[in-house]
């Protein structure tokens, strides 16, 4: 059933990812958009804290959690998300349905193998400026894409509650920007559309331990650094004058400027320490704390004078709690109940304002009956930026769906 399942996953996923439009921020025009949580929605419902060394849930975002697979898994989720975005003076609202990863984990004794696909950063916007005064000039900008990450990765168990393991990850994608800016009463405006091919490899380590502190109640630790690395963007810009309509349908009349180049971007390195204290398939409680040396660099089409790449840095508190994972005679009780905390210092910083992200998570597991697998479902409400020095606050909601899917693959059949 899961052969099947992942199959046609895997072709709808590659097509949706290079598709979708994963962000309605203004705020992703910057660096190379803005970055997405990368794991399972189990755990981005527990605000991001994945600690716990889990026999039947992929940790995409620790390697090392591969070696403790026991059941080939497949997961894959997605998000539909609704942001109120406002200004000092305007507002607006803004809709989105994006697909968040595509991940399968395979146990093979001692180590585990994890591999997908999983959307990095996304950009998506629409931006006007606009006028009735005669003579006025207006403005209109959007952009689209992304950058994608497909990756492998392998675990090892170096003993029976100490697991390292490490990941490569292809990075691939492109990004689409576009302004134009027209006079009233004038037929002609100028445009300038800016692409960037996005490619480039970068590897990530990780270690998690677990130990028992008290009869059943255990502790947790989990780390993981991601590498420092390049980034190839390859880049053209094309300005033309074109006409526009009322419906605001652009045709090019005259390309003034084609221009390509290249640049090496830096993905920073970043470290994640976490930790936690629970009792196993009954409650969990941890915190995860990120840094990165910087946030990251803008290309030749977005840099500005008065935006700058500070540092990154994250804290998150969460947990989950199951009342009776056995249970027979109740459904209710067997399902995981999660929550859980964050706040994000992005680093992007415009107008000398720090651009940050404050959220609170809640989240269940259903289990489905007679299996390993469950359905993943969550809740994302929180904020970010500021409506401080001319800037725009967003206020975002999401709702998240995933499925965990888990079966004995490779078993060797007996006859009697």
């Amino acid at each position: 059933m899961i052969k099947k399942i992942l199959i046609s996953s895997c072709l709808f996923f590659s097509i949706a990812t290079f598709a979708q439009e994963g962000s309605a921020s203004p705020y992703s025009f910057y660096g190379i958009g803005q970055v997405r949580f990368r794991g399972a929605h189990e755990y981005r419902s527990m605000a991001g804290v994945a600690v716990e060394q889990d026999s039947i849930h992929i940790n995409l975002q620790n390697p090392a959690s591969y070696a403790n697979l026991k059941y080939t898994s497949v997961a894959l989720g997605g998000t539909y998300g609704t942001t109120a975005l406002k200004s000092d003076s305007k507002s607006a609202n803004a809709t989105r349905t994006t697909i968040d990863y595509l991940a399968v984990g395979l146990p093979m004794g001692k180590f585990g193998l994890g591999f997908g696909l999983i959307p990095y950063s996304s950009v998506g916007y629409k931006v006007q400026s606009t006028s009735t005064e005669v003579g006025a000039t207006n403005s209109r900008f959007d952009g689209k894409g992304g950058m994608n990450k497909a990756f492998v990765g392998l675990g090892y168990k170096v003993a029976p509650k100490f697991n390292i393991g490490a990941d490569v990850s292809y990075n691939f994608g492109k990004i689409e920007t576009n302004s134009f800016q027209y006079v009233n009463d004038v037929a002609t405006g100028t445009r300038e559309l800016n692409t960037a091919d996005l490619s480039g490899v970068n590897f990530s380590v990780g270690m998690m331990y677990e130990t028992k502190l008290y009869k059943k109640i255990n502790a947790y630790t989990s780390l993981t650094y991601t590498i420092e690395s390049n980034l190839r963007s390859n880049n053209s810009r094309n300005i033309a004058t074109a006409l526009y309509n009322s419906d605001f349908n652009i045709a090019v009349v005259d390309v003034l400027a084609d221009i390509n180049s290249a640049t090496d971007l830096i993905l920073p390195s970043k470290i994640a320490l976490g930790g936690g204290i629970g009792e196993s398939r009954k409650w969990l409680l941890g915190g995860t704390i990120e840094y990165g040396k910087t946030s990251g660099q803008a290309n030749e089409y977005n840099n500005n004078a008065n935006v700058g790449y500070g540092k990154y840095g994250s804290v998150a508190l969460g947990g989950y709690y199951i009342p009776k994972y056995n249970s027979f005679t109740s459904y209710a009780k067997r399902i995981v109940y999660r929550g859980g905390l964050r706040y994000e210092k992005t680093g992007l910083v415009i107008n000398s304002e720090s651009i940050n992200d404050m959220g609170l998570t809640l989240g269940v597991g259903l289990p489905l009956n007679g299996t390993f697998s469950n359905v993943n479902i969550g809740f994302e409400m929180g904020k970010r930026g500021t409506t401080k020095a001319n800037l725009i606050q967003e206020n975002y909601a999401n709702v998240s769906f995933g499925f965990s899917l888990n079966e004995k693959w490779f078993e060797r059949r007996k006859f009697y």
